[in-house]
Protein backbone atom coordinates (compact mmCIF):
# COMPACT_ATOMS: atom_id res chain seq x y z
CA UNK A 1 0.00 0.00 0.00
CA UNK A 2 1.85 3.29 -0.90
CA UNK A 3 1.26 6.17 1.55
CA UNK A 4 1.75 10.14 1.27
CA UNK A 5 0.41 13.19 3.23
CA UNK A 6 -1.22 16.29 3.16
CA UNK A 7 0.59 18.71 6.42
CA UNK A 8 0.19 22.09 6.99
CA UNK A 9 -1.26 24.39 9.65
CA UNK A 10 -4.54 25.33 10.42
CA UNK A 11 -6.75 27.22 7.53
CA UNK A 12 -4.07 26.38 5.23
CA UNK A 13 -6.23 24.40 2.41
CA UNK A 14 -4.96 20.70 3.63
CA UNK A 15 -8.91 19.37 3.71
CA UNK A 16 -9.59 21.12 0.37
CA UNK A 17 -6.34 19.51 -1.57
CA UNK A 18 -6.88 16.21 0.01
CA UNK A 19 -10.53 16.34 -1.11
CA UNK A 20 -9.43 17.31 -4.78
CA UNK A 21 -7.04 14.62 -4.63
CA UNK A 22 -8.90 12.19 -3.65
CA UNK A 23 -11.44 13.15 -6.59
CA UNK A 24 -8.29 13.24 -8.78
CA UNK A 25 -6.78 9.83 -8.19
CA UNK A 26 -10.40 7.86 -8.23
CA UNK A 27 -10.60 9.49 -11.33
CA UNK A 28 -7.72 7.76 -12.59
CA UNK A 29 -9.26 4.60 -11.71
CA UNK A 30 -7.18 4.20 -8.60
CA UNK A 31 -8.87 3.36 -5.45
CA UNK A 32 -8.05 5.23 -2.65
CA UNK A 33 -8.56 5.34 1.46
CA UNK A 34 -7.49 8.35 3.90
CA UNK A 35 -6.59 8.92 7.52
CA UNK A 36 -7.13 12.11 8.82
CA UNK A 37 -5.53 13.52 12.20
CA UNK A 38 -7.59 16.02 14.58
CA UNK A 39 -6.01 17.48 17.40
CA UNK A 40 -9.46 17.70 18.85
CA UNK A 41 -12.06 15.94 20.65
CA UNK A 42 -14.62 14.74 18.02
CA UNK A 43 -17.46 11.69 17.96
CA UNK A 44 -18.98 10.11 14.89
CA UNK A 45 -22.32 9.00 16.79
CA UNK A 46 -24.69 10.66 18.41
CA UNK A 47 -26.52 10.04 21.67
CA UNK A 48 -29.10 7.66 21.98
CA UNK A 49 -28.27 5.55 19.13
CA UNK A 50 -27.74 1.94 20.22
CA UNK A 51 -23.97 2.29 18.62
CA UNK A 52 -23.40 5.02 21.00
CA UNK A 53 -25.41 3.42 24.12
CA UNK A 54 -22.67 0.81 23.55
CA UNK A 55 -19.63 2.77 23.80
CA UNK A 56 -21.41 4.89 26.42
CA UNK A 57 -21.80 1.55 28.53
CA UNK A 58 -18.12 0.79 28.22
CA UNK A 59 -17.54 -1.25 25.17
CA UNK A 60 -13.83 -0.59 23.97
CA UNK A 61 -14.84 -1.22 20.64
CA UNK A 62 -18.17 -0.73 18.44
CA UNK A 63 -18.42 -2.16 14.95
CA UNK A 64 -21.40 -0.75 13.24
CA UNK A 65 -22.51 -2.38 10.15
CA UNK A 66 -24.79 -2.14 7.32
CA UNK A 67 -25.03 -2.89 3.13
CA UNK A 68 -23.51 0.24 2.56
CA UNK A 69 -21.14 0.82 5.04
CA UNK A 70 -19.04 -0.26 8.06
CA UNK A 71 -17.95 2.20 11.20
CA UNK A 72 -15.34 0.84 12.99
CA UNK A 73 -15.20 2.90 16.57
CA UNK A 74 -12.81 2.44 19.29
CA UNK A 75 -12.79 4.03 22.94
CA UNK A 76 -9.08 5.15 23.65
CA UNK A 77 -10.33 4.83 27.53
CA UNK A 78 -6.93 6.84 28.29
CA UNK A 79 -5.09 4.55 26.49
CA UNK A 80 -1.81 6.46 23.39
CA UNK A 81 -3.30 6.96 20.55
CA UNK A 82 -2.22 4.39 18.31
CA UNK A 83 0.64 4.99 15.73
CA UNK A 84 0.14 5.52 12.29
CA UNK A 85 1.33 2.30 11.04
CA UNK A 86 -0.90 0.66 13.36
CA UNK A 87 -3.80 2.42 11.55
CA UNK A 88 -2.29 1.63 8.36
CA UNK A 89 -2.39 -1.72 9.72
CA UNK A 90 -5.99 -2.25 9.88
CA UNK A 91 -7.26 -0.36 6.35
CA UNK A 92 -8.22 -2.72 3.73
CA UNK A 93 -6.03 -3.30 0.86
CA UNK A 94 -5.46 0.01 -1.62
CA UNK A 95 -4.19 1.65 -4.53
CA UNK A 96 -3.01 4.96 -2.25
CA UNK A 97 -3.70 6.19 1.34
CA UNK A 98 -3.32 10.01 1.16
CA UNK A 99 -3.23 11.18 5.10
CA UNK A 100 -4.13 14.50 6.56
CA UNK A 101 -2.11 16.19 9.19
CA UNK A 102 0.55 13.26 11.30
CA UNK A 103 3.34 16.73 10.83
CA UNK A 104 5.83 14.33 12.60
CA UNK A 105 5.29 10.89 11.36
CA UNK A 106 7.49 9.24 8.40
CA UNK A 107 6.04 9.29 5.25
CA UNK A 108 6.52 11.64 2.11
CA UNK A 109 4.51 14.51 2.22
CA UNK A 110 3.19 17.82 0.45
CA UNK A 111 2.94 21.11 2.86
CA UNK A 112 -0.32 22.91 2.07
CA UNK A 113 0.12 26.76 2.54
CA UNK A 114 -1.80 29.64 2.71
CA UNK A 115 0.00 33.05 2.70
CA UNK A 116 -3.49 34.70 4.82
CA UNK A 117 -2.80 31.86 7.68
CA UNK A 118 0.63 34.12 8.86
CA UNK A 119 1.72 30.95 9.87
CA UNK A 120 5.75 29.87 9.01
CA UNK A 121 6.42 26.74 6.81
CA UNK A 122 7.08 23.86 8.16
CA UNK A 123 8.98 22.45 4.82
CA UNK A 124 12.85 24.18 5.82
CA UNK A 125 12.89 21.51 8.70
CA UNK A 126 11.61 18.44 7.00
CA UNK A 127 12.98 16.63 4.36
CA UNK A 128 9.83 14.37 4.45
CA UNK A 129 7.94 17.84 3.02
CA UNK A 130 8.75 16.45 -0.87
CA UNK A 131 6.73 19.89 -2.32
CA UNK A 132 4.88 22.76 -1.01
CA UNK A 133 1.62 23.51 -2.18
CA UNK A 134 1.01 27.87 -1.87
CA UNK A 135 -1.16 30.40 -2.94
CA UNK A 136 1.52 32.27 -3.24
CA UNK A 137 5.13 32.03 -5.14
CA UNK A 138 7.49 30.81 -3.22
CA UNK A 139 11.47 30.24 -3.57
CA UNK A 140 12.40 26.59 -1.97
CA UNK A 141 14.88 23.25 -2.55
CA UNK A 142 11.99 21.52 -3.46
CA UNK A 143 9.24 22.23 -6.06
CA UNK A 144 6.45 24.92 -5.40
CA UNK A 145 2.60 23.88 -6.82
CA UNK A 146 -0.18 26.61 -6.84
CA UNK A 147 -2.38 25.09 -4.60
CA UNK A 148 -5.14 24.66 -6.98
CA UNK A 149 -3.29 22.82 -9.51
CA UNK A 150 -4.77 19.82 -8.33
CA UNK A 151 -3.77 17.56 -11.51
CA UNK A 152 0.05 18.69 -11.48
CA UNK A 153 0.24 17.79 -7.61
CA UNK A 154 -1.47 14.42 -8.26
CA UNK A 155 0.92 13.95 -10.98
CA UNK A 156 4.09 14.74 -8.65
CA UNK A 157 2.68 12.00 -6.23
CA UNK A 158 2.19 9.82 -8.82
CA UNK A 159 5.72 10.39 -10.02
CA UNK A 160 6.85 10.11 -6.77
CA UNK A 161 5.34 6.91 -5.42
CA UNK A 162 5.67 5.62 -9.22
CA UNK A 163 2.00 4.95 -9.23
CA UNK A 164 0.57 3.79 -12.55
CA UNK A 165 -3.02 5.96 -13.58
CA UNK A 166 -5.59 6.30 -16.60
CA UNK A 167 -4.75 9.65 -17.98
Amino acid sequence: MKVYGVTGWKNCGKTGLMERLITEFTRRGLRVSSVKHAHHSFDIDQPGTDSYRHRDAGACEVMLVSPNRVAHMQELRGAEEPPLADLLGRLSDVDLVLIEGFKREDHPKIEAHRAEAGQPLIAPNDEKIRAVASDTPLTLDRPVFDLDDTRAIADFIAAELDLVTAP
